[in-house]
């Protein structure tokens, strides 16, 4: 299962951290282990990081109307998106 990290910008980092709807998105296509990260030097700048099951369905998810309504609930700036995959050797 590989482990991905995603990292943005956020408008508000305490509305951000105290959701609920990341896990609520991310549980429905299997991810577990979700963490949270916040820039200490630029608190818009957030990250998750996740172990992924199916990156097919990770990608196919992240394209839907329900993670852009997850995304604006938690007040992330989608065009910030990075997603990096976890490279095995």
């Amino acid at each position: 299962m590989p482990t991905v990290i995603g990292y943005h910008d956020v408008k508000d980092k305490d509305h951000w951290l105290a959701s609920k709807k990341r896990q609520e998105f991310f549980g429905t296509i299997g991810v577990t282990s979700i963490r949270t990260f916040v820039d200490p030097t630029n608190d818009t700048r957030v990250a998750v990081l996740m172990d992924v099951p199916d990156l097919e369905k990770l990608k196919a998810a992240m394209k839907s109307p329900a993670a852009a309504q997850a995304m604006a609930h938690d007040g992330v700036v989608p065009e910030s998106l990075v997603v990096l995959v976890e490279a095995k050797p």
